[in-house]
């Protein structure tokens, strides 16, 4: 895949972020937004680790600067995409990139968070705190790229997308 297709892709991948970042669900400090989470699967199997991550900073970074996030946006969205990104490029496993968005956002990203939390958004809260919204959130983002993924691979859609020669497996 060419370098201007793998930016168009992430350019739409990120304006689809953006735009749907008013869709944001409130959990106390955290705005969580399970479409970044759908996004990110995609990226990780479309695009690898390297864009993956990229997309979801310059997204974060755009939802933070309109409002529409906050800090948090960062270490939930970036280190989902790139565990996610990574697994896959390894595994060619589509379950791989799904668990490595939970693992990445619902686990490592909660964590953190906490730090972000106490220190620049001057918020108590436990230090396991994020990690119950952040796995809510990431559940359901990546559970719906899972079914988009698996439907783009029925479709034929998803062979095109993908690396010209590569394999994968759900």
């Amino acid at each position: 895949m060419s370098r201007v297709r793998k930016l168009s892709l992430a350019g739409i991948l990120i304006a689809v972020g953006v735009i749907c970042s008013t869709f944001f669900i409130p959990i106390g400090v955290a705005k969580v937004f399970p479409i970044q989470h759908f996004i990110n699967v995609l990226a990780g199997v479309i695009l690898g680790p390297v864009y993956g991550v990229c997309m979801a900073f310059i997204t974060s970074l755009i939802r933070v600067i309109s409002g529409t996030g906050s800090l948090l946006a960062f270490p939930g969205s970036m280190c989902g995409a790139l565990l996610s990104g990574i697994l896959f490029k390894y595994s060619k496993s589509v379950i791989m990139a799904f668990l490595g968005e939970v693992v990445g956002t619902g686990m490592i990203g909660a964590v953190i968070a906490y730090p972000i939390a106490t220190v620049f958004l001057n918020k108590t809260v436990a230090f396991y705190g994020f990690i119950l919204p952040f796995g809510i959130s990431t559940l359901a983002g990546a559970g719906f790229s899972l079914v988009l993924i698996v439907t783009l691979r029925k479709m034929g859609i998803l062979n095109k997308l993908l690396l010209e020669g590569d394999q994968y497996e759900l």
